[in-house]
């Protein structure tokens, strides 16, 4: 039941546009979230805010992340990889100077 009002209280007829609505329209949209625009009984396009739009941009963008991430990982042959320590002496690394240097945050 919830999908059915939900679908009632989130699409709106392409006319209340036509009929000059879309100051109020937008306004909805500022404070009930997302609605869906119909034309002719068909979802024509979807109104959100600009932060929610950059929130599902970057959720994409994560979920595409990870799954490269994982595709890598079952890619991954254990037999090449290289210890750090053995990385660190042919680069000539210490302890001493990685404790001397700042943190790196990752994002």
């Amino acid at each position: 039941m919830k999908s059915v009002k939900s679908a009632i209280t989130n699409t709106i007829p392409i006319s209340q546009f036509n009929r000059g609505m879309a100051g109020q329209i937008f306004s909805d949209v500022k404070t009930n979230g997302t609605k869906v625009v119909m034309k002719n009984n068909q979802a024509e396009a979807v109104i959100m805010s600009p932060d929610k739009y950059v929130e599902l941009m970057d959720m994409l963008e994560e979920y595409h992340d990870i799954l490269m991430a994982a595709k890598r990982l079952n890619q991954l042959d254990p037999s090449t990889l290289i210890p750090l320590e053995e990385i660190d002496r042919e680069f000539g690394i210490t302890k001493e100077e990685l404790d001397a240097t700042d943190d790196v945050e990752f994002e």
